[in-house]
C-alpha cells in the first residue's frame, strides 16, 4: 500500500463520502438540549460498516462519544496522532424559512449539502471519520498510533466530551499532537484562538412611575450607561504576547487570509479584547422605571490577554455602580490558546493542502473558541484545517461538498505522512 493509492481510493469513493455526510445532516443533534444520540449512530454504524472498532464513552447517557484508536502495523515506535470533532451543533430554532425541506433535510444541491450543523461541524467531523477510517484499514504501513475522537459536546464547553476524555485518561486520548476540522477556511491552518470572559451583571435599583424619572434613575438606563463604560475594555492590550506570534500576525499575507476568511476587520480585532452583550432584560411594563435588569457579556480575549486584568478593570468601573453584582460564568470561561505555528505537522498539512488546492494555507488564530484549547492546555500541539465558516449558524447553513472531500484528502494525507508511511 502506498500513498498513491490511497489517494486514488479517497477519490473513487466520492459518492459513498457525499451520502455519509448527508446521513449525519439528517440526524438532528442541536445543543442545547444536546442529546446527539441519533447522530452517535450515524458514525458507529459507518465505522461498523467498514470493520473498524470503537467504543462508546458516555459520562452522560444522552450525550454519547465515540472513540476509536489503533497502533501501526510496521514494528516501529512514532508518535500518537489525535483527530477530534463534535457531532453536537447549535439549535435551528423554527426552521420554516430554510429552503429544501428544513433545518435537517441533508439536501444535496449538486454543490453543496444544507443543514444545520453542516458547517460546524459536521462536514468536518465526518471527514476526520472517513480519513480515519482509511488509516486504519492501511495501518501496517504507518509507525506510532492514530486515535479518534468524535464528542457530544462542544457546543456547551465540553464538559461531558473532549473535556471528559482528557480529564479522565489523558494518556490515551491526549496523544502528541491533535488535528480537527473545525470551520477554518482551507486557506489556513489555525494554530490558535481567542479565549472567552462570559459575565453576567445583575442591576436592583429604586423604580418608580415612569413619569418620575427625576426620582430615579432606573435598571435599565443604569445598564446603558455601564454598558457603554464597559466597552473601554476594547482599549487594553495583551501584556504577554509573543513577540514572534506577533509580528506573523502582522505580516500583510496573513491579515488578508484572516480577512479573505472571517470578513474584513477580523484581523483587527485579533490582537484586542472585543465586547458583545448577548442578552439584556429589564423592567415589567413600558411606562414603568425598572427595579432590575439583567444582562450578559462575552468578553473575547486575544493571545496574551488574561481575563484577571479586564476584571480588574471591570472591578474599577463598578466602583461607581453600588447596585450592581457582578458574576463571571466559570464553566464558560476559558483562556486563549496557542501553540507553534511552525510546528511539522503545520508545513505538512500545509504541503498536502497545497498539493490538493492549488494553494497553500497559512497559519493563523480564530476568533471563535475549539476543542482544541483543552489540548493545548495540555502543552499537546492543535490544530485545525477546515471549511469555510461562510452561513455557520444561520439560515440555511450549507457546506461546499468540494471543500468537504478536500478535508478527507488532506486529513488522511496529512497523518499518513506526519507518522511516516512506507
Amino acid at each position: 500500500m502506498d500513498r498513491t493509492t490511497l489517494l486514488a481510493q479517497i477519490e473513487s469513493d466520492k459518492k459513498l463520502h457525499i451520502s455519509f455526510l448527508q446521513s449525519l445532516a439528517q440526524a438532528p443533534s442541536p445543543n442545547p438540549p444536546g442529546d446527539t444520540r441519533a447522530a452517535a449512530s450515524v458514525i458507529t454504524n459507518y465505522l461498523h460498516d467498514h470493520n473498524v472498532p470503537f467504543e462508546i464513552v458516555a459520562p452522560k447517557a444522552d450525550m454519547p462519544n465515540v472513540v476509536s484508536d489503533f497502533h501501526g502495523g510496521n514494528g516501529k515506535t512514532g508518535p500518537r496522532i489525535v483527530m477530534n470533532g463534535h457531532i453536537d451543533v447549535f439549535p435551528a430554532g423554527d426552521d420554516s424559512d430554510w429552503k429544501h425541506g428544513g433545518a435537517w433535510s441533508g439536501f444535496n444541491d449538486g454543490e453543496h449539502i444544507y443543514g444545520r450543523g453542516t458547517v460546524d461541524m459536521k462536514a468536518g467531523t465526518a471527514a476526520l471519520v472517513i480519513a480515519f477510517t482509511y488509516l486504519y484499514a492501511h495501518r501496517e504501513a504507518l509507525d506510532g498510533s492514530v486515535a479518534l475522537t468524535v464528542v457530544s459536546d462542544e457546543e456547551t464547553g465540553g464538559r461531558w466530551g473532549s473535556r471528559w476524555l482528557l480529564d479522565e485518561a489523558q494518556d490515551k486520548w491526549g496523544g502528541h499532537c491533535m488535528i480537527n476540522a473545525e470551520p477554518g477556511g482551507i486557506q489556513s491552518v489555525r494554530f490558535g484562538e481567542k479565549g472567552t470572559l462570559r459575565m453576567t451583571f445583575t442591576i436592583t435599583t429604586k423604580g418608580a412611575h415612569g413619569a418620575y424619572t427625576f426620582l430615579t434613575e432606573g435598571a435599565t438606563m443604569m445598564a446603558v450607561r455601564l454598558i457603554t463604560e464597559l466597552k473601554t475594555i476594547e482599549s487594553i492590550r495583551p501584556t504577554d504576547l509573543p513577540r514572534s506570534v506577533e509580528e506573523h500576525l502582522q505580516k500583510p499575507e496573513v491579515r488578508a487570509t484572516i480577512d479573505e476568511i472571517m470578513g474584513k476587520g477580523a484581523a483587527d480585532v485579533m490582537l484586542v479584547p472585543t465586547l458583545n452583550i448577548g442578552t439584556i432584560h429589564g423592567g415589567l411594563k413600558v411606562n414603568m422605571i425598572p427595579e432590575h435588569c439583567t444582562f450578559e457579556a462575552d468578553v473575547r480575549l486575544p493571545i496574551g490577554l488574561q481575563a484577571q486584568t479586564v476584571l480588574d478593570h471591570i472591578s474599577s468601573i463598578l466602583r461607581r455602580y453600588p447596585d450592581v453584582h457582578l458574576t463571571v460564568q466559570e464553566a464558560a470561561s476559558n483562556p486563549a490558546a496557542f501553540c507553534d505555528p511552525d510546528h511539522p505537522m503545520v508545513k505538512i498539512m500545509a504541503d498536502v493542502a497545497e498539493a490538493t488546492t492549488g494553494r497553500k494555507p497559512l497559519a493563523i488564530p480564530g476568533l471563535g473558541a475549539t476543542d482544541c484549547k483543552f489540548w493545548r492546555y495540555l502543552d499537546i500541539p492543535a490544530y485545525v484545517y477546515g471549511v469555510s465558516p461562510e452561513t455557520m449558524g444561520a439560515t440555511d447553513e450549507r457546506v461546499k461538498i468540494d471543500e468537504f472531500l478536500v478535508l478527507i484528502k488532506v486529513h488522511a494525507l496529512s497523518v499518513w505522512d506526519y507518522l511516516h508511511a512506507t
